[in-house]
C-alpha cells in the first residue's frame, strides 16, 4: 500500500537546488542501552561534542530550531531545519550522520538520543545553491536542552545547541492524549501507524460509535489534501487515547463514491493500518453511472447512513461522534427524510474540522441533519479547539450518566 509519510528526524530532504538526498531506510532510530551492560553505545568524540558549549562548523551548516507546534493529536512537535552549501558536499558521494541528545530540564529525567543517516549522491565541485534537511521530534510540556551534531564521511562535524520550552495546556491538560510533562519521543513515520495499547478505565469505560467523513472539504479535489488527512487521523488518535472510552465502533465513509469504506464494531482499539488501506482504496474522481442518473443519490445515502447509526442499535452506544471536514452537498436533505428522525437514546456530537472558517462560515449538510437529532456541534480549526471540545464532551457524558 502507498501511504502518506512524514519525516521522523529527518525522513525527507527539501532542496533549494536539484539535489535530492536519499532518506534513511528505517527512518529515525532511538538509541537504547545495550542489553549486555545497560550502556548507550555512543562514540566518545560525539559525546564530547554534544557536551561542549561551542558550535562546530568545520562542516559548514546553519541550524534553525523550529518552535514547538501543537498537533491535532494534542502532542507537541518541535524540530530543526539545517542548511548546507552544495559545494561542501561535492564529490563522488557522501554520507551524513545526525545525532541528537534531548535532555528534559526537570532534574529527574534521563536524556534521549536519536540518530539518522543520509546518503548524498555525486555532486559537481562547482555546484551552487544549498541543501536543506528538516527534522522533528515529539515533546511533552516542559523545558529541554537540545544538543545536535552532524558528521560526514570525512569526519567533518557541524554542531549546535539550544533550549526549547513547551507550555502546559490549559483547560484540557487532564486529557490522556495530552503529552506528559518532560517526555521525549520520535515523530511517527506513517499517518496510519498502529496505535499502541492504552490502559483503560477499570470499569470498562464507555462505548462510543465514531462516524468519520473521509471526503475532501473542497468538492473540486479528488482526494483529501495531505494536511487535511493527517489532521483528521490525528483527531481520531486523540479520541482513541482517552481511557474513559473502553470500546469503539467506527464507520468511515466517502461521499464522492457514496460508499462506506471501512467498518469495525465493538473493538478496544481502532485498527489504523486497516483504516489506512480503506482510505487508500478511494478512487477519487470516479462517479458511478447510477449516481448521475439519480439526482438525490447523495442526500439519500447520507440520510440512510445517519438514520442507520442513530437508530436502534444492538448495543446502545454511550455517545455517537461524527468527525470530519465540512460536507457541502448541492442539494438539501428533504424535509420528508428529516421528519423520519426518531428519538435518539445516545448523545450525539459533531467534531467538524474547518481549517478556514472565514472562507467557509456556513453550516454544512451533516450539521443540518444532526440538528434534527439535537446533536451538539464543535468547530475544530486549531488543535486547542479539539482539546476544549473533548473536555466539554466528556464532562457532558459524565453528567448524562448521573
Amino acid at each position: 500500500m502507498r501511504r502518506s509519510r512524514q519525516s521522523l528526524l529527518p525522513l525527507a530532504a527539501m532542496m533549494t537546488a536539484s539535489l535530492a538526498l536519499s532518506p534513511p531506510a528505517a527512518g529515525q532510530s532511538l538509541l537504547r542501552p545495550s542489553l549486555e551492560d545497560g550502556e548507550l553505545r555512543i562514540l566518545a568524540t560525539d559525546l564530547a561534542i554534544l557536551s561542549g558549549a561551542e558550535n562546530r562548523d568545520d562542516l559548514p551548516c546553519q541550524v534553525m530550531p523550529l518552535d514547538p507546534r501543537l498537533r491535532f493529536d494534542l502532542q507537541y512537535q518541535a524540530g530543526y531545519r539545517v542548511t548546507l552549501p552544495l559545494k561542501a558536499l561535492a564529490g563522488s558521494g557522501n554520507s551524513l550522520r545526525v545525532l541528537i541528545r534531548i535532555e528534559p530540564l526537570d532534574g529527574k529525567s534521563e536524556p534521549a538520543f536519536f540518530t539518522d543517516r543520509f546518503d548524498v549522491p555525486a555532486i559537481e565541485e562547482d555546484s551552487t545553491g544549498e541543501a536543506a534537511l528538516p527534522g522533528s521530534y515529539m515533546l511533552g510540556p516542559g523545558e529541554y536542552k537540545i544538543d545536535w551534531l552532524m558528521r560526514d564521511r570525512a569526519e567533518k562535524v557541524c554542531s549546535s545547541h539550544w533550549t526549547i520550552e513547551t507550555n502546559a495546556l490549559e483547560d484540557f491538560e487532564e486529557l490522556a492524549s495530552v503529552g506528559r510533562p518532560y517526555t521525549v519521543a520520535p515523530k511517527e513515520q506513517e499517518v496510519f501507524l498502529e496505535e499502541p495499547p492504552i490502559q483503560k478505565a477499570s470499569t470498562g469505560g464507555r462505548y462510543v460509535k465514531l462516524i468519520v467523513n473521509f471526503t475532501p472539504s473542497d468538492p473540486a479535489d479528488v482526494r483529501m489534501e495531505p494536511y487535511e488527512l493527517q489532521n483528521l487521523v490525528a483527531m481520531l488518535r486523540a479520541i482513541s487515547r482517552e481511557p474513559q472510552i473502553g470500546s469503539f465502533s467506527l464507520v468511515a465513509f466517502n461521499m464522492q463514491e457514496e460508499r462506506v469504506i471501512f467498518e469495525e464494531h465493538d473493538v478496544s482499539r481502532i485498527n489504523f493500518p486497516a483504516l489506512g488501506d480503506a482510505v487508500e482504496s478511494i478512487e477519487g474522481g470516479q462517479i458511478d453511472l447510477a449516481q448521475l442518473q439519480d439526482e438525490e443519490s447523495d442526500t439519500r445515502f447520507l440520510s440512510e447512513l445517519i438514520q442507520e447509526h442513530l437508530g436502534p442499535q444492538e448495543r446502545r452506544p454511550d455517545a455517537v461522534i461524527f468527525v470530519g471536514p465540512k460536507l457541502m452537498l448541492e442539494r438539501k436533505i428533504s424535509g420528508k427524510l428529516l421528519a423520519q428522525a426518531g428519538a435518539v437514546n445516545s448523545p450525539v456530537f459533531y467534531f467538524v474540522y474547518n481549517s478556514n472558517p472565514r472562507s467557509n462560515p456556513w453550516k454544512d449538510t451533516i450539521s443540518t441533519v444532526l440538528k434534527a437529532y439535537k446533536g451538539l456541534e464543535y468547530t475544530i480549526t486549531l488543535p486547542k479547539d479539539l482539546g476544549k471540545a473533548m473536555s466539554d464532551m466528556l464532562f457532558r457524558l459524565a453528567g448524562h450518566e448521573e
